[in-house]
């Protein structure tokens, strides 16, 4: 389609963002409800005893998954451009993160509620799992895995934080431990195109990639090029 087109749809998107509170108190809507699907699910999978063994067995597999599953969802919005959608100003204002090399410092706490709050997906994936945990015949590993899943969702995005706004020895350690997302790898994404897509510890990142080569064309010659006429000041939150 047409670059000055989509420049057009893009700020009249933003324009819609900035100028309706609908917009952020949805956000809010969708924070409070996955915190709440977050700690109902944890609270109700708390009760079943695996053992400690299966428990660190989950807590990995979930790790694994979580930082694949995060990595597509940053795949699939960074190549959508609808933005004359209803999620249209959402989806205008998640591009923004490309040109942002730091976000603004808060607490843990607040970042971590308003990124949640930029995860519709996750309220009908923690709904689904709540469902699941009132049957009786599901595998009580997969019930964890699940549920951690659920939970790590809303973590990567405070490791995706970190990784802009943090020179902390300790999370730079974790870093190097692959247990968050390492600077430099994640540099890869803003510096280069159609790569590191995942932002929890980045080891599913060759398989995410591997997929964006294959069925996405980048987002540098794409949607980087939308907002390159917007004007405005305000930034994704972090």
């Amino acid at each position: 389609m047409n670059l000055e087109l989509k420049q057009k749809q893009f700020n009249s998107a933003m324009e819609l963002y900035e100028g309706r509170n609908c917009h952020k108190l949805f956000g809010i809507f969708v924070a409070m409800t996955n915190i709440s699907l977050q700690i109902y699910t944890l609270s109700r999978v708390l009760t079943i005893s695996i053992g400690i063994r299966w428990q660190i067995i989950s807590f990995i597999a979930a790790y694994l998954i979580t930082d694949f599953v995060n990595g597509l969802v940053h795949l699939y919005m960074d190549d959508n451009d609808n933005y004359e959608s209803w999620t249209g100003p959402l989806i205008a204002n998640f591009h923004l993160h490309h040109r942002t090399p730091r976000y603004q410092d808060n607490k843990i706490f607040v970042v971590y509620f308003n990124e949640t709050g930029s995860k519709v997906w996750l309220i009908f994936y923690l709904a689904a799992v709540a469902i699941l945990l009132q049957q009786h015949n599901i595998n009580t590993v997969l019930l964890y895995t699940l549920t951690y899943i659920g939970i790590l969702s809303s973590v990567a995005e405070l490791s995706h934080y970190l990784t802009h706004n943090s020179n902390s020895p300790v999370v730079n350690f974790l870093a190097r431990s692959k247990l968050l997302l390492p600077k430099r790898q994640h540099a890869q994404h803003h510096l280069m195109d159609n790569i590191s897509y995942t932002f929890l510890n980045g080891v599913t990142d060759p398989l995410v990639d591997f997929i964006a080569r294959r069925f996405f064309t980048g987002y540098k010659n794409k949607t980087d090029l939308h907002y390159a006429r917007y004007s405005g000041v305000n930034s994704p939150r972090r």
